[in-house]
């Protein structure tokens, strides 16, 4: 028995087919081989599209399939873990009205700090957890105000992953842990949020069935099925932010459990059992997977926008020829602190922990007679380091204190610079895994359909490959704070 897990990504879809049994990976594929294209038609706009989305799900589920490692009449049930905070909206023939506008987009900046004045800050941070912020329900705010048009025809609002829930099944769904991402949950009522659905004059007939997050969101149909080689009527058991994914991934389920990421933005995710918030909403606060009436866990959150995507830009720039493990490779012979150049990666939009400010990225320093291609790329994996470290102090002072963070040996932590210089910077022991969104997603996929019967069930054979512990801490330190200083002179 299998089960299939979707990872829907900025970059790319990512599939993968995990065995029950073993709960081991047996085939993965991606699609489309390239980067997926953002839509940024004006600065600090970023949108994709959903049909796109769609299209190479199909193609990577294909492409999966003719790995030949698995039959895929024996998948069981379906999981998907989706980029987070987008808006996707649907006519009442389930049409997609325009092009999703996704996670890093910030149009609705304004916007949402009118509503977190209107509606006050201190009740809004002890329902929603959160300001309105940048959020989906503020990019929905903004469609409204801007293209009532389409605002008209909306017959349903969905994240990313509950528009691929919807093409598989034909039924739209969402969970808590996916409203309270998009700011529609009052925590303190359990219930859609009275005051963000009046402050922007919202109709809540316009959010779909609220099902639990492990559970059936539907069933797989006939034509889908063949298509795909499936089966028809299998669940899709499962859907998640891929955070709170990521963090379900790395086992990271219980209160002072802690995960990271380095994929195209940064994260780290630390489960808690109380409804907190940073009361600048710079880190956020959302419902994990675990979360329910009785067991209120939720996922503090910082979100770096400028991490694998900074990485991307440099290599695109400086070279464009090279892989990823020879920009590794590169970064490893310059010295640490690369011979005083200094790394802002906030180049991709505004960034929540910077109080929805943005800088743009900036390369600081350049000497033109001293520094070359592996001063460069150290430096960039440098900045990324210090971002997480400036973030996690705030996790730290609002009562997040991790004291080893797990993470995949995936993106940029597949790269020893940039793995030790995170560790060196901020502390923190990190345990490293064989982990994937996709694989997650099958993961959770089992237990929402009760091939395992609790979540622990799931990863019996979860492994630790790797421990990093502090070693150039002290270095470090210096140099962090000259670039902290930076910083603080670009936000003023």
């Amino acid at each position: 028995m299998y089960l299939l897990g979707i990872d829907l990504g900025t970059s790319s879809i990512k599939v993968a087919v995990v065995e029950v049994a073993s709960q081991k990976c047996v085939a993965t594929a991606q699609y489309p081989e390239q980067e997926t294209e953002i839509k940024s038609v004006k600065p600090g706009w970023a949108e994709q599209s959903p049909l796109d989305w769609w299209h190479n799900t199909q193609q990577a589920i294909l492409k999966l399939n003719a790995t030949k490692l698995f039959d895929p009449k024996n998948i069981a049930a379906i999981g998907i873990a989706y980029q987070m905070h987008g808006l996707v909206v649907v006519d009442q023939d389930q049409n997609v009205l325009r092009d999703s506008i996704i996670w890093c987009d910030s149009r609705a900046v304004e916007i949402g700090k009118k509503a977190f004045d209107k509606i006050g800050h201190e009740k809004a941070l002890s329902s929603l957890l959160n300001s309105p912020g940048n959020f989906t329900a503020s990019k929905l705010a903004w469609v409204k105000e801007n293209e009532p048009d389409i605002y008209q025809k909306i017959d349903k609002i969905m994240l990313p992953g509950d528009f691929i829930g919807m093409k598989l099944t034909g039924d739209i769904t969402t969970s808590i842990s996916a409203l309270s991402e998009g700011i529609f949950w009052d925590f303190q009522k359990h219930e859609i949020s009275k005051n963000v659905m009046e402050c922007y004059g919202l109709d809540e007939s316009i959010i779909p069935k609220v099902n639990q997050l492990f559970s059936s969101h539907g069933f797989l149909k006939e034509g889908i099925a063949r298509l795909l080689g499936l089966t028809p009527g299998i669940p899709v058991s499962y859907k998640s932010g891929d955070q709170p994914n990521n963090a379900l991934s790395l086992n990271v389920l219980n209160p002072g459990e802690v995960a990271a990421t380095a994929g195209t933005s940064g994260v780290i995710y630390g489960v808690s059992d109380s409804l907190t918030y940073d009361k600048q909403s710079r880190v956020n606060t959302f419902a994990h997977v675990t979360y329910s009436s009785s067991e209120k866990n939720t996922g503090v959150l910082l979100c770096i926008n400028g991490t694998g995507s900074m990485y991307r830009w440099a290599k695109h720039t400086f070279a464009p020829k090279s892989t990823y493990q020879e920009l590794n490779s590169l970064a490893s012979q310059a010295p640490i602190g690369s011979k005083g150049l200094k790394v802002l990666p906030f180049g991709n939009g505004a960034e929540r922990m910077l109080n929805n400010k943005y800088t743009g990225a900036q390369l600081l320093g350049v000497d033109l007679n001293t520094h070359n291609l592996s001063d460069i790329f150290r430096a960039v994996q440098e900045g990324i380091a210090f971002s997480f470290r400036y973030g996690l102090d705030i996790m730290r002072e609002n009562g997040m204190p991790p004291k080893v963070i797990r993470a995949g040996r995936a993106n940029l932590f597949l790269s020893d610079v940039f793995a030790q210089t995170f560790v060196d910077v901020t502390g923190v022991a990190v345990e490293l895994y064989e982990n994937d969104g996709s694989v997650g997603a099958a993961l959770g996929a089992g237990i929402g359909a009760g091939i395992f019967k609790t979540a622990e069930e799931a990863f019996t054979q979860h492994e630790v490959i790797k421990t990093l512990t502090p070693k150039n801490s002290e270095e470090y330190e210096p140099i962090y704070q000259e670039w902290k200083e930076i910083l603080i002179k670009a936000l003023k």
